[in-house]
């Protein structure tokens, strides 16, 4: 081979070639596994069981580790521990140290190091919690948090003081005081179940705390976050959706962040899902070398289309310590938010916020759409940079006259 074809054979192939084919849906495959039943392989209880958990297991399975994700490892458990499916792990890339799954599940030594400015609870949920396990920061809906525990552990998880246990947060929620504290609030109309991850429980375990969340009049409608359908879509049985339709209103939010957590096996988990008639949010984190690539963002929340996954929510990273080499600047949101509006389908383009660091809520961020206005005119742009100006009404003023009553005879 010669010295311009072996040039040719390293380059990497262009931006267009590569999001064909992660717009493509794959299976994620066995990888070292493939010698295991299928009958286990699709068992989400397998999958927990088998999880990549220790620096033994990561060097033996992925032998290209650099040291600072050796180091993180070796430290992980000081922090949030280490786990992954080993349906998750085979979308890893082990030739790609910036692989973006790779970065979003195996530690990291900058993990340790904390700015002045990052928080243990950067949304300030501790401070809103009138009961454990429980956090009313919005009028009319609660957080009922219900385990400390995921099928897999993100490395920038906003609630790592408690996931996992790593810090010693020793998390026990109680069901009854959570679910006495909704019953004795009528303004509480929305229920957002959480955790760590729900869906980690058994069906009967879960069936019991929607039963008795669905029994308070007040409470109009149910909510489900997970990460579940992506680290370990095993688990979204048959059975389960059968459970969960029983439940309605009940809304599932997900979170995936790069087109190549869409595989084959999460589509037809989420078609499952959608089929039992609930609808279907994603919320992704912009997260730098994953998914801050304007064109990258474009291809998952098109994939995600087509899994019947409304993109709901791009979160700017949480000021949560030791995740700064996670964190993409909002300059960067701003720009990949430019490349979405207008430049894809209206369903496709989801709200860009910031969670207010200390408990503010959700801030929307958008580019600056509107240039001025004034009591005569808005002056506005479009997704082509062209200007127009549209007339601006006196508030309390009709634009128009009322329509003259007409008799019926004056019609004939």
């Amino acid at each position: 081979m010669s010295n311009d074809e072996r040039s040719a054979v390293s380059e990497e192939p262009p931006l267009s070639t590569r999001l064909d084919f992660l717009k493509r849906f794959e299976p994620a495959g066995r990888g070292f596994w493939a010698n295991v039943p299928e009958k286990e392989w699709q068992d989400w209880h397998w999958q927990l069981k088998h999880r990549i958990t220790t620096l033994e297991q990561l060097e033996r399975l992925l032998p290209t580790l650099t040291p600072e994700e050796r180091a993180g490892t070796t430290l992980a458990n000081h922090k949030l521990a280490m786990a992954i499916t080993p349906y998750f792990f085979n979308l890893i890339d082990p030739a790609d140290e910036n692989c973006p799954i790779r970065r979003q599940v195996i530690p990291r030594l900058e993990e340790t190091h904390a700015a002045a400015w990052e928080m243990t609870d950067p949304c300030g949920e501790d401070s809103h919690s009138p009961v454990p396990g429980l956090v009313h920061r919005y009028p009319d809906r609660v957080l009922f948090l219900v385990t400390d525990r995921c099928a897999a552990y993100c490395r920038y998880c906003t609630r790592s003081r408690l996931v996992s246990n790593a810090t010693g947060y020793d998390f026990h929620p109680e069901f009854d005081r959570q679910i006495e504290y909704i019953a004795q609030h009528s303004e509480v109309r929305d229920v957002l179940l959480s955790g760590g991850d729900p869906l980690l429980f058994s069906d009967e375990k879960l069936e019991y705390l929607l039963g008795r969340l669905r029994a308070i009049p007040h409470v109009e409608f149910l909510r489900l976050g997970t990460r579940i359908p992506i680290f370990l879509p095993q688990r979204i049985t048959p059975e389960l959706c059968a459970m969960l339709r029983q439940f309605h209103p009940l809304f599932v939010s997900i979170h995936s962040n790069h087109p190549r957590e869409l595989t084959t096996e999460v589509r037809e988990a989420l078609g499952r899902l959608a089929d039992a008639g609930i609808p279907l949010g994603n919320q992704s984190v912009l997260l730098r070398y994953v998914n801050d690539a304007p064109a990258i963002m474009k291809a998952h929340v098109q994939k995600l289309l087509m899994c019947r996954v409304r993109p709901y929510y791009i979160y700017q990273c949480d000021l949560i310590a030791g995740s700064a080499h996670l964190r993409a600047s909002v300059r960067q949101g701003l720009k990949v938010m430019e490349a979405l509006r207008g430049h894809t389908t209206g369903y496709a383009v989801p709200t860009y916020v910031i969670d207010a660091p200390g408990g503010g809520g959700k801030v929307p961020v958008s580019p600056e759409y509107v240039l001025s206005r004034n009591n005569d005119r808005v002056v506005i742009r479009n997704y082509e940079g062209k200007i127009f100006e549209y007339p601006e009404a006196t508030d309390g003023t009709p634009l128009f006259k009322a329509p003259v009553e007409v008799e019926e005879s004056e019609l004939t």
